[in-house]
């Protein structure tokens, strides 16, 4: 419990920071968003010679994670509706660590780790929302 106040107090005494690393979490996905809709064929090789090729959706699959990676990163970018947009990232990622990084979990390869971060952080902004410098806060300011 005194974790969770002590961090809660860190993100509104340095909303700065926290909007930063909101704003990489973004620029992260959109750039793994824009890599995907560049190398489509390479996404579906890599779904296909993993578990979730037994289901036989791998064309869907593509384009739901590329247009996931897209539309939510830039709606983490703009802190708009945050917490639905990180909320359908985070199992996109968890799917990427189990299925598709499987054979790396004992190893220290930069993919797993960049990912296993991104999880973190999508899991933090989740429960923390977009913080005091976002439009979700300008709109609650603002508008209602």
């Amino acid at each position: 419990m005194n974790l969770t106040y002590q961090i809660k107090q860190w993100y509104f005494a340095h909303p700065l920071g926290f909007t930063i690393l909101r704003v990489a979490l973004g620029v992260c996905l959109v750039i793994q968003g824009i890599y995907f809709l560049n190398n489509v064929q390479a996404l579906q090789k890599v779904i296909e010679g993993s578990l979730l090729n037994k289901l036989n959706i791998s064309i869907l699959l593509t384009i739901i994670i590329t247009w996931a990676h897209l539309f939510g990163g830039t709606f983490i970018i703009l802190g708009l509706i945050t917490r639905i947009a990180v909320w359908v990232q985070v199992p996109i990622t968890l799917g990427a660590i189990i299925f598709i990084n499987k054979n790396d979990i004992f190893t220290a390869h930069f993919d797993l780790l960049l990912s296993a971060f991104i999880l973190l952080s999508l899991i933090f902004f989740a429960f923390e929302g977009a913080g005091p410098i976002s439009m979700d806060e300008y709109v609650k300011k603002e508008l209602l």
